[in-house]
């Protein structure tokens, strides 16, 4: 880090991202109102590709299911990729117009993440106007999908077996605000939808038949009852439900939403079962106890998002890099565990981490969304210098892989 900090190419980058900190500012609210929800990201990715350019990026493309790829440092060799994700998690028809008042500005994800989108092209600036000499290739990818229902579908394209990132030598995702923290471990997340379906009735002659909602009652008491490890970390939740067509009518259907998450991968599939197991034990007991002649209850369950555990090792270059950054600028880093796009590497045992790009935020998610700028452009010089301490400049570039395990 001392021999980095002292070459004049590599400090006059630093430099010019202090200078630069309004127009990155200015460039994340705009695109903080170009509506962008999971699945309909093209607009912001259009706008994206084109700031890409202007910023110096070469080969700057949209791939099939709509990340932006753009290349930076030389041709040859494994590529080391940088990202953001282009979607959020506010509908169609979200009022995405940002406010600014003392400082603070308001609007639905103008931190998570417009601010990883504009750090992104901060850092292609920074690295062509200053022209670093990158020993090893830089892959930029702006990624639809990594929100909700997304379930990382632009991540998961990008590694895909033939995908480029498929030999990436590590991979950052820039994600939000923070200065400190660093996204070492990914939690794996299986979503299931239940549904149980019935003959339906009504609620006064027909008392008696099987009842969907009665029986997936019983179910997510079972649920809140699987007991769940410390360590791992892990969860279940019952995250939405309904059914019902009329208050004086027997449901014909009814279905759950859950919500299953462990940093651990084979724990996580164990949590699953017990939850099938919980789910198909309610329904039979419901089919027990109805009459006969009125049908009984059957269950279907998908899964409608599968996020795959995974791990870097804290003494990986890749971390090592990351914590030796985070100190340079003074600050105390914090290794944690989140679910992003950087499960999807992890995963495959290359190694990854999600970063903060500065300033600070909160209440993401909402439409009170809020960004303040301070120290803003301190977390894009801590990636920069994560990322030029793992590719290499010039003559110093590490070629051998990066060690990493995921789990």
């Amino acid at each position: 880090m001392e021999r980095l900090l002292a070459r004049e190419d590599v400090a006059a980058a630093c430099r010019l991202l202090a200078q630069d900190d309004e127009r990155t500012l200015r460039e994340q609210v705009e695109l903080t109102e170009i509506p962008a929800p999971s699945f309909h990201e093209g607009p912001r990715g259009d706008r994206v590709a084109t700031l890409l350019r202007d910023a110096g990026a070469r080969q700057v493309t949209k791939d099939e299911v709509g990340n932006v790829l753009a290349r930076m440092g030389p041709d040859e060799g494994a590529p080391f990729i940088v990202s953001a994700h282009l979607d959020t998690v506010f509908p169609a028809g979200t009022n995405v117009t940002v406010s600014e008042r003392n400082g603070r500005y308001v609007g639905p994800g103008i931190s998570d993440d417009a601010r990883g989108l504009a750090a992104l092209l901060a850092l292609a600036r920074a690295l062509d106007h200053e022209t670093v000499p990158l020993a090893g290739p830089l892959l930029l990818a702006a990624t639809v999908g990594e929100e909700g229902a997304g379930d990382l579908r632009g991540c998961r394209h990008l590694f895909r077996s033939n995908g480029p990132g498929a030999s990436a030598r590590g991979f950052i995702s820039l994600d939000g605000a923070g200065i400190s923290r660093i996204v070492s471990r990914a939690i794996g997340a299986r979503r299931l939808r239940a549904v149980v379906r019935g003959p339906g009735g009504h609620s006064w002659v027909d008392f008696g038949m099987p009842n969907p909602i009665h029986a997936l009652g019983a179910a997510v008491e079972a649920v809140a009852r699987i007991p769940l490890p410390d360590a791992p970390a892990s969860t279940a939740t019952v995250a939405r439900w309904g059914g019902g067509r009329s208050i004086n009518a027997i449901p014909d259907e009814a279905w759950i939403e859950l919500d299953l998450r462990s940093e651990g991968g084979t724990v996580l599939s164990d949590i699953e079962s017990r939850t099938r197991e919980s789910l198909a034990a309610a329904v039979r007991r419901s089919n027990q106890g109805a009459r006969a002649r009125q049908g009984t209850l059957s269950l279907e369950v998908t899964v409608v998002g599968d996020r795959p555990a995974g791990r870097t090792l804290d003494d990986s270059l890749l971390v090592t890099a990351a914590l030796a950054a985070t100190r340079a600028l003074g600050r105390e880093p914090e290794l944690v565990a989140s679910s992003t796009d950087a499960n999807v590497p992890m995963s495959l045992g290359i190694p990854a981490v999600t970063m903060g790009a500065g300033g600070e935020a909160g209440k993401a998610h909402t439409q009170q969304e809020w960004y303040t700028n301070t120290g803003g452009s301190n977390g894009i010089v801590r990636a920069l210098l994560t990322i030029l301490l793992v590719v290499g400049v010039g003559e110093t570039a590490p070629q051998a892989p990066l060690p990493s395990t995921s789990e």
